[in-house]
């Protein structure tokens, strides 16, 4: 399916606090594929994990970055934490693998994420002929107005 172009500028909201994590890949040596194969193919499967987990699991959504790079929304870092650290879930076996796998060639396959704890009301955002995407996917679309017409007033910064 694709995506639907939002005819129109809108902004993003979401209720309290959450979290944005970034993580991603970088194949250095594209020649090993097996170095680089199995985590891209870990990081794919996690994905569809948490496309299909539950509610109370945190996970609110993602948004791609790039072929090897994703932005991810999490209610709580304790919620995200959890998931990572789980051995019921994907995470926690791929990356006991990775390790494994990388431990004499640390600079075939690099890894990395980022980890950011957004307060209430401390973030804004705007997409103007975009689909959704990042923050109005994960959470929801709101209308510009008048009083949201600039970044500086999304933020309520006077």
């Amino acid at each position: 399916m694709a995506d639907i172009i939002q005819p129109n500028r809108v902004s993003a909201q979401i209720d309290g606090d959450f979290v944005v994590f970034l993580i991603g890949m970088r194949i250095n040596k594209v020649w090993k594929v097996h170095k680089w194969l199995p985590p891209f193919k870990a990081m794919l499967k996690m994905l569809r994990e948490l496309i299909g987990a539950p509610a109370e699991t945190g996970f609110l959504g993602f948004s791609r970055l790039g072929p090897t790079a994703l932005v991810q929304y999490w209610r709580s870092f304790a919620q995200l934490e959890r998931y990572a650290r789980s051995r019921d879930h994907s995470h926690w076996p791929a990356w006991i693998e990775f390790n494994r796998q990388m431990k004499d060639s640390r600079g075939d396959v690099g890894i990395w994420h980022e980890t950011y704890l957004v307060r209430s009301g401390q973030y804004e955002a705007i997409y103007s002929g975009m689909p959704l995407f990042g923050l109005a996917k994960a959470g929801r679309q709101a209308r510009v107005t008048e009083e949201t017409e600039s970044a500086r007033q999304r933020l309520k910064i006077n």
